[in-house]
């Protein structure tokens, strides 16, 4: 039985339903992706990857569901079934199905669902920053308990152990200084980059603002991870979920442009008025994107992201 003939009869088992259509989709850069159709007519989707890491479906799912748990907040694909198992087998499939999403398009109200939605999310709250979501598992498909690790893509970073009092060391500690370090060692950072972005790190204290309580984040909440649903719905779908600052978040969905622009942060505002000096941050927290594309697609995003942080240290 080849790879993906397994994951089909994977996937049957653990839905416990027949599946008459397995078509693959494009579009995915760090995992293969597949709509399926059920015997009873359901229309799911499927990712799955070959040398996925032990637990990172699992803990997908868990930054869904804790998402889907916000009151009034965005909409998610729910959860149809994990399959992660723990360690590394010669016939290992991992994988994650999902409720399929209607296709639709934009309208006048998506942008502004999406600001209040998302304000909604990051007041929900979370234990501490840089915590990860609750991620027990919930059914005997779910064999890794999430939240160990964060992960992005086939990057791994740490997760705090214990609530964080300040944003500043879980940005410098768990995610600049340790994603510079991968990116540095990819060869995706010119020189002397490394050094510039542990001297930012140094001064984040007085350059990350007022105070603010951890946020729960959707944590890579680009463009392409806002779908619209039919009837203009907003939703959101591959997260890396996390305790953090709400205006990573907000950042991260201006870097390559989408999400709905002013009138979504206008509607932010309306339901979670930011603090002062926001637009300041804004290329401050998108270094943390930016290390990422360098590490995952090369030196042009860790020029740009080492330019942000010789700006910041003026």
């Amino acid at each position: 039985m080849n790879y993906l003939d397994a994951i089909r009869a994977r996937a049957e088992a653990v839905l416990g339903a027949r599946i008459t259509g397995f078509s693959p989709l494009s579009g995915g850069g760090l995992n293969e992706a597949y709509a399926i159709r059920l015997a009873d007519g359901r229309c799911l989707f499927l990712k799955t990857s070959f040398d996925a890491p032990a637990g990172e479906f699992a803990t997908e799912a868990a930054g869904l569901r804790w998402i889907a748990d916000a009151p009034d907040g965005p909409r998610v694909p729910d959860v149809e079934a994990v399959v992660d198992p723990d360690g590394a087998t010669e016939d290992a499939v991992r994988m994650l199905i999902l409720s399929g999403i209607e296709p639709g398009s934009a309208n006048g109200d998506t942008a502004e669902r999406l600001g209040h939605e998302l304000a909604a999310l990051h007041r929900a709250g979370a234990p501490g920053h840089g915590a990860p979501p609750p991620g027990k598992p919930t059914s005997e498909i779910d064999l890794v308990a999430a939240g160990r690790e964060l992960f992005i893509g086939p990057l791994r970073l740490p997760v705090a152990s214990d609530p964080a009092s300040s944003w500043s060391d879980v940005y410098a500690d768990l995610r600049l200084l340790p994603m510079a370090g991968i990116a540095d060692a990819r060869g995706a950072l010119p020189d002397g980059g490394l050094a510039q972005i542990a001297t930012l790190c140094e001064r984040l204290p007085e350059l990350a603002g007022p105070a603010e309580p951890p946020a729960r984040l959707h944590g890579d909440l680009w463009g392409g991870n806002v779908l619209v649903a039919a009837g203009g719905a907003p939703y959101l779908i591959d997260p890396a979920a996390y305790g953090g600052h709400r205006e990573v978040d907000l950042a991260m969905l201006r870097l390559f442009g989408g999400g709905g622009g002013e009138r979504c942060l206008a509607a932010y505002n309306e339901v979670y008025p930011l603090s002062d000096g926001y637009r300041e941050r804004i290329a401050l927290w998108q270094l943390f994107p930016l290390l990422v594309h360098a590490a995952l697609f090369g030196r042009a995003y860790g020029i740009r992201a080492i330019e942000i942080a010789r700006r910041y240290c003026r």
